[in-house]
């Protein structure tokens, strides 16, 4: 990383903090330079970066100042008494929710996907049919679990490219990265065993304990700095744990993010233990900052973290290929694989490694980013200029979910059914959550160009939590 980058990452995470408050005054280029012993032209640099990012503006003979929304943050986690191991019984509740957030006439501010509008399908479509036309019949056994072998080659490069040496034959290649974390959950525990999940968490992980027949514990998460790590040495002296389910770069719902020292710690707690990392990093591509923030696999040398990723928030929405970096568990994830869905899909499998071949995926890759950020900056001002005051949420420095805290008062799924009737869409908090809390938190998705539309949606939010019939804390 150059040193302008370095330092404007500096900054960055000051800024979002909340340790810099929104419309200070930044330190005078004079002042930085002689704080950090680095040239005027550095500074400049790091300043035009963080402008860029949407954490600063510049103001004609004035200086620099924080931009609105760009440091108000949830408020940290409370420390709470680690609880018992307990069933998970969420699909329903979550089913009825997701049910909703399907339908094409609301604003999809529910929805967990980007709008794909932003990716590059026409291109995409030319490699399917190229790598097609091209492909040899036999494919349909070489091609067989690990995967195509050139797709698996051109996601070792990517690995490469952070610095991760990881051998191409621990490398599996799956329907989407949800069959790739299931299967790493298969591969590593046996029906009443206990997992240590986020909260709040995925609520695709706490349904595939649902459905394995394994019990959960439950490692808060902080929106400013993620997963508690002091928690889950509790819970490991304390339970019984045989795998934990984490995601480390701008997590779902809050989008926080461990800091490298963080995940560095985490694997040598969890190698302390022997306990696998089931590590979901679907969102890592989509980071705002110059480099990809290393992921936990980075620091594991003993092969118990199984990485796990995609292109379906990245590329290729819908072609459903994802892969896990499965180490030591890679032949029985392999097997698994065989057993359960047979293959990925052959012919997509190799559209897609022509695509990264000769496609130009970074760049598209720099183009999308920023369309996040853009919409990311729009969003904020929606908020802060529509909502009430009392309302506050996460500064991700990646992915495209934002975590808002309502006023405690305010029930989340009285608010997502009111919501619904008004053609908008959002994701409840008890659905990220074993015990169903969080009850008066939401997630927003902010994935989707701006629009007068979306504009508008915030708006009528902000009157629905002025609402009587959202201040209740009934249990739905």
């Amino acid at each position: 990383m150059k040193l302008y980058e370095t330092l404007a990452n500096t900054m960055a995470q000051e800024i979002r903090s909340g340790h810099v408050p929104v419309g200070a005054r930044m330190p005078s280029l004079r002042q930085i330079t002689a704080q950090h012993n680095v040239s005027q032209a550095t500074v400049f640099r790091a300043y035009y970066l963080l402008e860029e990012w949407g954490l600063i503006r510049a103001r004609e003979r004035s200086g620099y100042y924080v931009a609105p929304g760009a440091g108000v943050m949830a408020k940290a986690a409370p420390r709470t008494e680690l609880a018992a191991s307990s069933k998970v019984d969420v699909s329903d509740l979550v089913f009825s929710v997701l049910d909703e957030t399907k339908r094409t006439d609301v604003v999809p501010l529910g929805s967990a996907f980007p709008s794909p509008e932003l990716f590059p399908l026409q291109r995409l479509a030319k490699s399917l049919g190229y790598a097609s036309r091209l492909m040899n019949p036999w494919s349909t056994v070489v091609d067989l679990p690990p995967g195509n072998e050139n797709l698996r080659r051109q996601i070792a490069l990517r690995y490469m490219g952070m610095g991760i040496s990881q051998p191409i034959e621990d490398i599996v290649v799956t329907n989407g990265a949800l069959e790739a974390l299931n299967l790493c959950l298969m591969a590593v525990t046996r029906p009443g065993d206990v997992v240590a999940v986020e909260s709040p968490g995925f609520y695709a992980a706490l349904q595939a304990i649902e459905r394995l027949d394994l019990r959960a514990v439950e490692i808060p998460v902080d929106p400013r700095t993620g997963l508690d790590l002091d928690a889950l040495a509790d819970a490991l002296d304390k339970h019984p744990i045989r795998a934990c389910w984490f995601m480390t770069n701008f997590q779902n719902p809050t989008g926080a993010s461990l800091t490298l020292e963080k995940k560095k710690l985490l694997v040598e707690l969890l190698a302390q233990h022997d306990v696998p990392l089931i590590e979901d990093d679907v969102y890592g591509e989509l980071h705002f900052q110059p480099n990809y923030p290393l992921p936990a696999i980075a620091f594991d040398t003993r092969g118990l973290v199984m990485h796990c990723s995609s292109f379906s928030k990245t590329l290729a929405p819908g072609y459903r290929v994802g892969w896990v970096a499965a180490g030591r568990f890679a032949g029985k994830v392999q097997r698994l694989k065989l057993m359960t869905t047979l293959s990925a899909s052959i012919p997509v499998q190799a559209g897609l490694a022509d695509y990264l071949q000769h496609g130009g995926y970074d760049k598209h890759l720099r183009k999308l980013r920023n369309s996040l950020q853009t919409q990311l900056t729009a969003m904020n001002a929606a908020i802060r200029k529509w909502l009430p005051p009392g309302v506050r949420w996460t500064q991700p420095a990646g992915g495209y979910f934002l975590w808002l805290e309502l006023p405690e008062a305010v029930n989340a799924m009285h608010l997502h059914r009111l919501a619904i009737e008004q053609g908008i869409s959002l994701t409840p908090g008890p659905i990220f959550s074993a015990t169903q809390g969080y009850q008066h938190c939401v997630r927003l998705n902010f994935g989707h160009p701006w629009s007068p539309k979306i504009e508008g949606a915030i708006r009528v939010l902000g009157e629905l939590l002025s609402h009587s019939a959202v201040r209740s804390v009934e249990t739905p």
